[in-house]
């Protein structure tokens, strides 16, 4: 049957982590041990108590429609949450609740870009925000992040890509793939062009709590750039929380713009399943111990992974300030990153994933996780510096 598709799909574009976690799995089904250091999925288990409120609220009746932009109680934890940390003055109808933070940030794109408009994003950066960028019609712009500015923006390439077209900017700190922090002041000087341009920033701020250094800044704490004015946050309970199956994010934005987001909830999901909203409220409202077990254990994979990485011949790599990735420098070994992800792979047993995943400015690096244990992380080191021993001997 010939199908003729809307031309559209030809902008979709899937993550590169998708198929090397396919490969892996193709090499482990052959008999080959392999080291997941490809995948961006916490390795804890979702904390017990926020387990058990979903299956009360199930156990209670609670398997019926919620209302498309959240349960009243998640949008108050969530204005709340994001309210304190930004020192902002948020109301539960800014926010809007959707099933994993992509659909916030699907969302928020499709009513802000079409046709004739541009997007600027992170190059490197996660490989969606492009793709949806032109699905929407938009036409995408990238800006590069710099190793020697701990991955962050130089400020003259950003406003070199702002035209009258310029519609909105895509921010992401802490950063996948390279584990960057955007510092304060890089904010607070964009800041400033996006109130003289009329720009949106979309700031996608899903991995805030992994922080290592304590330097996490909202670009929305920044004057003209509240949630309230020109702000859409894009968050949600995936990585803090490790609910990666439960798909549950949220955004919080301007309430005009709220209540277009959720007319888009309307339209595609109706709303995010009941249960899993109250399993949200639990996790927001419920004990930090367990979150914070996880991430000091992320923070000692963190030193583990980097400073064994820079121990091995050709690799140097920046520690990282916040999310759970690493991302050498790999050009000395001679390799392009497509490359060397694919001998990793393939001769050294170790799932990796090329920077040119996440753009063309990812040439050059790749991007582990340490969402692995510490036993592990030293297995994967151990077999790195091998293979690249055997390829250069």
């Amino acid at each position: 049957m010939n199908i003729t598709y809307a031309q559209r799909m030809s902008q979709l574009s899937s993550e590169s982590a998708f198929r090397v976690l396919a490969r892996a799995r193709a090499l482990e089904a052959e008999g080959r041990g392999i080291v997941h250091l490809e995948i961006g999925d916490p390795d804890f288990a979702t904390s017990e108590h926020v387990v058990e409120a979903a299956c009360r609220a199930l156990r209670d009746g609670a398997t019926h429609y919620a209302p498309p932009p959240g349960i009243p109680a998640l949008r108050e934890a969530i204005a709340e949450r994001i309210g304190a940390r930004r020192n902002l003055s948020i109301s539960p109808e800014q926010v809007v609740v959707t099933p994993g933070a992509k659909p916030a940030l699907f969302f928020a794109l499709l009513a802000l870009a079409e046709p004739g408009t541009e997007v600027l994003y992170p190059d490197p950066g996660f490989p969606i925000y492009r793709s949806v960028i032109g699905f929407c019609g938009a036409e995408p712009i990238a800006y590069p992040l710099r190793e020697e500015l701990g991955f962050s923006f130089r400020l003259e390439d950003v406003r070199a890509r702002i035209t009258p077209r310029t519609r909105a900017i895509i921010l992401n700190s802490p950063h996948n793939p390279t584990g960057g922090v955007i510092p304060r002041e890089d904010l607070a000087a964009l800041a400033e062009l996006c109130v003289a341009h009329d720009i949106v920033a979309v700031s996608d701020e899903i991995y805030e709590f992994m922080d290592y250094d304590g330097t996490f800044a909202s670009i929305a704490e920044m004057p003209g750039m509240s949630t309230s004015e020109r702000t859409v946050v894009v968050h949600g309970f995936s990585k803090t929380y490790a609910m990666t199956g439960w798909r549950l994010g949220y955004g919080v934005m301007p309430k005009a713009m709220a209540d277009k987001m959720a007319l888009l909830m309307v339209n595609s999901n109706s709303c995010t399943a009941t249960a899993t909203q109250m399993a949200g409220v639990a996790a927001l409202r419920g004990p930090w111990e367990p979150v914070q077990a996880m991430l000091d254990a992320f923070a000692e994979r963190r030193r583990v992974l980097v400073e064994g990485l820079n121990t091995i011949s050709k690799l140097r790599c920046a520690m990282p300030g916040g999310a759970f990735y690493a991302f050498p420098n790999i050009r000395d070994t001679g390799l392009s990153s497509a490359e060397l992800e694919t001998y990793l792979l393939e001769e050294g047993g170790v799932a990796t994933l090329a920077g040119t995943g996440f753009g063309e400015e990812g040439e050059g690096y790749l991007r582990l996780s340490y969402a692995n244990s510490v036993e592990r992380l030293q297995i994967a080191l151990e077999r790195i510096e091998c293979a690249l021993e055997r390829r250069h001997s």
